[in-house]
């Protein structure tokens, strides 16, 4: 198939759907819901990367699913965690500066996404708590965290793993997303539902992952906690997929975070950028404290 025709078909299908939010936003709010729901829980994957040097492969079973971990060297361990529908090859080029500078590497698919199984939505959905209880596990299984670097709704789970109690000595958000709840404003914008769905789908949304969804306000829960480890953030002025204001949210509010903006590398290129990756490998492998901003 063209890449002219699928695009074409993409955008009928996307018009269609917005069709249908537009009914049931007056006449079945509750069904658009859950419509809704289904979507924001349903990441579009993407395609694995190339893969480096294989490390060791291990499976560990995650609230009734399978996670796949790979764990390259010896020493201080550094977890790396990627983003909303992503995988674990995404980070790959931390890996081997890493292990160069005496750090033990562990990667993880989540549930959902790359080769692990399932989660507890089925196969393709997954949701930020899922995400979270992943690297909670996983850290648990492999060892103490020294640092944890994580990309994009990845960082988010990893922040909120941090605040809700995993220890970790460094902590560095690559794009990450701030207050995911307010995201599904610009969600609802994009597939042109209105108030009535959208309250629908928040209902929805907070019976399903069991807490207050304040909880996942980042900067509001990170904000005068004393007991944070070092924070990086770094975040291009220009991601389209995720506003720099999130990055610099998170910053502001955590104790002694530093922030570093790059200008034209978007969302994705950043994790590939030399001087970003030697800033995050800096920051990680540094046994001194962080300086405040």
């Amino acid at each position: 198939m063209s890449l002219v025709k699928k695009s074409t078909i993409v955008r009928a299908k996307f018009s269609a759907l917005k069709a249908t939010f537009r009914v049931l936003e007056r006449a079945a709010p509750n069904v658009g819901g859950a419509l809704a729901l289904r979507l924001w829980c349903t990441p579009r994957h993407a395609r694995p990367a190339a893969a480096g040097t294989p490390g060791t492969r291990r499976r560990i079973t995650v609230h009734g699913g399978e996670v796949l971990t790979e764990t390259w060297g010896e020493g201080p361990t550094v977890y790396l965690a990627h983003g909303w529908g992503g995988h674990r090859g995404q980070l790959a080029g931390l890996v081997d500066p890493l292990v160069a500078a005496g750090c033990r590497v562990v990667t993880f698919d989540a549930l959902s996404h790359g080769e692990s199984g399932p989660g507890a939505l089925g196969p393709d959905r997954s949701t930020l708590p899922e995400f979270a209880a992943v690297l909670t596990a996983v850290v648990a299984e492999s060892g103490p965290a020294h640092g944890i670097v994580a990309h994009s709704m990845g960082g988010t789970a990893a922040a909120l793993a941090v605040l809700d109690g995993v220890r970790a000595s460094r902590l560095a958000l690559v794009a990450p997303v701030a207050e995911p709840i307010g995201q599904t404003a610009e969600f609802a914008k994009a597939l042109g539902f209105g108030e009535r769905v959208h309250a629908a789908m928040l209902r929805r949304l907070r019976r399903l992952v069991g807490r207050p969804l304040t909880d996942f306000d980042i900067p509001a829960r990170a904000a005068g906690r004393a007991d944070l480890p070092p924070l990086l953030v770094v975040h291009d002025v220009k991601d389209r997929e995720v506003a720099h204001a999130n990055g610099a949210a998170i910053a502001e509010s955590w104790p002694g975070a530093r922030l570093v903006t790059t200008e034209g590398l978007g969302h994705r290129r950043v994790l590939a950028d030399q001087d970003v990756l030697r800033a995050v490998i800096g920051f990680v492998t540094a046994h001194e404290p962080a300086a405040a901003r």
